[in-house]
């Protein structure tokens, strides 16, 4: 496992671009091109990501085309995040050795481990969990929510039950990519209009934006906050960086060829 890794912070990009580097980055890092790779991400403009098995109509398209709200599928499952107010993170790593190589929760669990040092360096106090289970009753009732934070996933987090950053992986035999959205503030207004008023009660409920937790947040402090917290969880080095050209090409590629295609985005 390399001791030195990339931080990507390159400010905030359209969504289907933000997707498509993602993918590209993975690609380098699985062609040995690169090393693991952390980018801290936003987005131009408010938009919904779909998990890549989810169905499309579980948010309402014809009000999103309405408002100019793009909708795009992701290459990671989970479901439905509607991007706004937040910090995005993706992560990447070959786990044919080393640190990620025990499978997936192992993963989830050790990437949970540094956002909750993280939050705790940015001055969070409510005490916190990892999900490593869920409830078999819960699951039924869970399948019928369009909405991400609808649902604890294995490794997530929640704070006082409401959860605090949603994360999904996509697995290539030899590489994860895990995307995940940290929310600072919420537009549960707009949101329940996206999911047709389905998720009203995981709105009120069942997570919180961390602005309601940390008030004085400040977003540069918080990302200093997930680079301490990855070296000292991982005892590594994060360099800051950007990516490659060949990376950008092949985002660029993949942003015309795949994440702006409606074949992909409402392919279910």
């Amino acid at each position: 496992m390399h001791k030195t890794w990339r931080l990507i912070d390159m400010g905030s990009f359209d969504a289907a671009y933000n997707m498509a580097i993602d993918e590209a980055i993975a690609l380098s890092v699985r062609q040995s091109q690169a090393p693991p790779t952390l980018r801290l991400y936003g987005w131009t403009q408010p938009s919904v990501s779909l998990g890549c098995f989810q169905k499309t109509n579980d948010v309402d398209l014809v009000y999103c085309m309405s408002q100019h709200i793009p909708v795009i599928r992701r290459p990671t499952g989970g479901r439905a995040i509607f991007h706004g107010d937040e910090i995005t993170y993706s992560f990447i790593t070959l786990t044919t050795s080393g640190l990620f190589s025990k499978g997936l929760l192992d993963s989830y669990r050790k990437l949970s481990e540094a956002f909750s040092r993280a939050f705790v360096i940015c001055g969070m106090n409510p005490p916190h969990k990892l999900i490593m289970n869920r409830k078999r009753s819960n699951r039924r009732a869970q399948q019928h929510n369009p909405l991400c934070f609808a649902s604890t996933s294995y490794g997530e987090m929640t704070v006082n039950g409401k959860k605090i950053i949603g994360s999904a992986q996509k697995r290539w035999r030899d590489v994860l990519l895990q995307q995940g959205c940290i929310p600072v503030k919420l537009d549960k207004e707009e949101m329940s209009k996206i999911f047709r008023g389905k998720a009203q009660k995981t709105l009120d409920t069942m997570f919180v934006g961390l602005i309601e937790l940390i008030s004085d947040l400040n977003i540069e402090t918080l990302k200093t906050s997930i680079r301490i917290a990855f070296e000292e969880t991982f005892h590594v080095k994060l360099i800051s960086s950007c990516p490659s050209d060949d990376e950008i090409a092949l985002a660029e590629k993949l942003k015309a060829e795949k994440y702006q295609t409606p074949q992909w985005n409402y392919r279910r």
